[in-house]
């Protein structure tokens, strides 16, 4: 596959503060990329300089395996960005405002009106077209802000956390419709804090921070990069002292802690696992209730790879 983004050595100062160091990125046609970070990690530094709306110290841009640069417009029209801010005009309808923004891309009124009724159908908005903004639910605001972005047919988007503050819902019609337009042919930047979205929808991950690039690959790529094999959760009445400390002390386990009740136990790869923590629970006589085992998730990776303290 053709890389559509192609990304190299790029640094990105603001003035002492090193946003962007010697980042490279590569994104193939028809991918959904997911690009992860926690906040400050560079991920909005390197979208904006990657569709030239900031400038860069170094390095090289190309996009559909040509140059970018501030005055592509050739290649800018074959782009559509969704924001995570709900961006529309408030004074004008649902239909208005899908046709202003594909306005900005295509002249001829016939196609233009084709363009906004599939948008219109894609995210599912027919029976509200003639609604002002303000007159929608979150989760229909966000599929406009979508239709808006995608109306023109854009071969490249960029889906800044899409599904932010909406229900369960319009977040899952959200995700099926970047699938369908994966499917249509377009390659998508995704950009989220919700991890279980990222492990649904992305083909390939990059998580970065302080501007670089920490792990890339597959979901399942990166999480054989942690020491993580698989997490042990157990409902406890009471984990006595030397009963916890002897659950640690087992050859695969990574840490154990209790919280709320809650044995929650991060464990090496072995096919013992379960059984060496319930064997200890029971020596020590502990009464368990709910006992489950599942594999890393991709928040596990993220927390990992980036850390667990908290950022501003």
């Amino acid at each position: 596959m053709a890389d559509i983004v192609r990304v190299e050595n790029l640094v990105k100062r603001y003035g002492d503060l090193l946003a962007l160091d010697h980042l490279n990125l590569r994104i193939a046609q028809g991918e959904i990329f997911g690009l992860l970070g926690p906040n400050g990690s560079g991920k909005t530094t390197s979208i904006n300089c990657i569709l030239q709306l900031l400038t860069y110290d170094k390095g090289m841009i190309e996009l559909f395996g040509e140059p970018m640069g501030p005055a592509r417009y050739d290649l800018k029209r074959r782009i559509g960005v969704v924001p995570q801010q709900v961006a529309v005009f408030e004074e004008l309808t649902v239909r208005e405002n899908i046709d202003y923004f594909c306005s900005l891309y295509v002249d001829d009124r016939a196609r233009r009106r084709r363009l906004v009724d599939e948008a219109i159908e894609f995210v599912g908005l027919g029976d509200f077209e003639r609604f002002r903004p303000k007159k929608l639910s979150g989760g229909l605001a966000r599929r406009l802000n979508i239709a808006c972005g995608i109306a023109h047919k854009p071969e490249l988007i960029f889906f800044d956390e899409p599904t932010v503050a909406v229900d369960p819902q319009s977040r899952n019609s959200i995700l099926d419709g970047i699938c369908r337009l994966r499917d249509e042919g377009a390659t998508v930047v995704y950009t989220s804090h919700y991890m279980e979205e990222v492990e649904r929808i992305c083909s390939r991950i990059m998580i970065m921070d302080g501007g670089r690039t920490l792990a890339e690959g597959t979901n399942d790529e990166l999480k054989r990069m942690i020491n993580m094999g698989e997490k042990v959760v157990a409902e406890v009445a009471e984990m006595p002292g030397p009963v916890l400390a002897a659950v640690r002390d087992l050859p695969h386990v990574l840490t154990a802690d209790v919280a709320r009740g809650m044995l929650t136990c991060s464990c090496e790869a072995s096919p013992h696992n379960l059984t060496d923590i319930l064997d200890t629970l029971r020596a020590g006589g502990v009464a368990l209730g709910r006992v489950y085992s599942e594999p890393p998730t991709l928040n596990d990776v993220f927390l990992e790879i980036t850390g667990r303290e908290l950022r501003d």
